[in-house]
């Protein structure tokens, strides 16, 4: 467990490093552009994928569970506006007063800070704000609800398709990532040679059965509590999945590899970790990085055990 902790460290040590965050920035910042393109151009098509599923459901489970999404993304935006003013009025102060790598950290830390104070204030307000948005939803016509829920579940998707990109994105640039950390900390350590071909039909086939999973576990997504866990459990399973055979790869062969299976648990901590970045605005474009680094971290200190056991 210490092994996984100086790992989960290491990852945050990355993360806040001026270079990994101007790479992590642009790389959202692309991907989300295409994404917001993407639903531009294809929105009917959304809605009308979202509006079949909806049909499915009674009005009673649409209205009370549309009132938990509705706040749920009336809470995202608030955090969004929040950390976004924040910026704007104490950016160029602090960018004037810090160095870069410690105003990237403060940055970073800002967007957690904004949203833990609105989870605190929801949490303790999660009655009088649900109640409120059923009140909304008792009183608009079914026809508006559910032409609202649907544009709140396409919105889910275009999302979910930021997040699935970046992870796929974090994990096909993941050698020459690595390489630059190995060379900034660990130069006396030589990473091994990639299995291009079999990371590559990895990482489709994961993608392809995620995407599965996601229609199949669709309706779970209106029942409280149930949706957390059950879109959690989805992004904890794609990142150890993806992430877990990019970095090994890099630091102990093939053929040693099987000795990793017992630490199943640790990396599922590590996995849970960056997939919780998901649920935070603007941090959310750092999970799949931070959960490479601590594994990358965490295959480094485990090599020397896993060639001992031979």
């Amino acid at each position: 467990m210490f092994n996984v902790l100086e790992s989960l460290m290491f990852g945050f040590e990355e993360i806040v490093k001026y270079y990994i965050i101007r790479r992590v920035l642009l790389v959202g910042s692309i991907i989300s552009g295409i994404w917001i393109l993407l639903g531009w151009f294809l929105w009917d098509k959304i809605i009308s994928t979202s509006s079949a599923f909806i049909d499915l459901l009674p009005f009673s489970m649409l209205r009370f569970n549309g009132a938990t999404i509705i706040s749920t993304f009336f809470w995202f935006c608030v955090v969004l506006i929040t950390f976004a003013l924040l910026i704007t009025f104490f950016g160029n102060l602090l960018l004037e007063k810090y160095s870069k790598e410690r105003y990237s950290a403060i940055t970073l830390l800002l967007a957690l800070g904004s949203a833990v104070f609105w989870g605190v204030v929801w949490f303790f307000y999660e009655d009088s704000f649900h109640g409120i948005f059923v009140n909304l939803l008792n009183w608009l016509p079914f026809e508006t609800v559910e032409k609202g829920i649907s544009y709140l579940l396409g919105l889910y998707f275009i999302y979910n398709g930021i997040i699935v990109s970046l992870v796929l994105v974090t994990s096909f640039f993941s050698e020459s990532t690595l390489s630059l950390v190995q060379k900034n900390n660990f130069p006396y350590d030589n990473l091994l040679d990639e299995d291009k071909v079999k990371l590559t039909k990895k990482r489709v086939f994961d993608i392809c059965l995620y995407f599965i999973i996601s229609v199949a576990v669709f309706p779970l997504l209106f029942i409280p509590v149930v949706n957390f866990i059950v879109q959690l459990g989805l992004w904890i399973w794609l990142l150890k999945d993806i992430l877990v055979f990019d970095t090994v790869s890099l630091w102990i062969d093939a053929k040693h590899q099987n000795g990793i299976a017992k630490h199943k648990v640790a990396l599922y901590v590590i996995a849970t970790m960056s997939a919780l970045f998901n649920f935070i605005p603007v941090l959310n474009l750092f999970g799949p990085v931070f959960g490479e680094m601590a594994m990358f971290y965490y295959f480094k200190e485990l090599r020397e055990e896993v060639y001992l056991q031979e």
